[in-house]
């Protein structure tokens, strides 16, 4: 078992800046690819961006690009999202997950979610 604990959401305005970090506790962590994924009120759940195990390479929706930046930290278990530029259409809960599988949009591993308001 891997147990996923996320924290930096908040409220931000339009423009602004926020890091969300995924601390991993359980099982050894540096295998899993890792990954965020988000969910606005009265949608599905979507990717956002995956970095691999060995960092080598990170992939992002095309609606985050540029704008975000996946990163991990293997001796501290911990995944970060650094989200720059945020639009209001950034607003949603943000989970971490571990080994995601990126088109099905399905995981082995979820956290229990962080909140990001972005205000117009």
């Amino acid at each position: 078992q891997v147990q996923l604990v996320e924290s930096g959401g908040g409220l931000v305005q339009t423009g602004g800046s926020l890091r969300l970090s995924c601390a991993a506790s359980g099982r050894t962590f540096s295998p899993y690819d890792m990954g965020w994924f988000r969910q606005a009120p009265g949608k599905e759940r979507e990717f956002v961006a995956v970095i691999s195990w060995s960092a080598g390479s990170t992939y992002y929706a095309h609606s985050v690009k540029g704008r975000f930046t996946i990163s991990r930290d293997n001796a501290k278990n911990t995944v970060y999202l650094r989200m720059n530029s945020l639009k209001p259409e950034d607003t949603g809960v943000y989970y971490c997950a571990a080994d995601p599988r990126v088109v099905a949009g399905t995981a082995d591993y979820w956290g229990q979610g962080t909140q990001v308001t972005v205000s117009s």
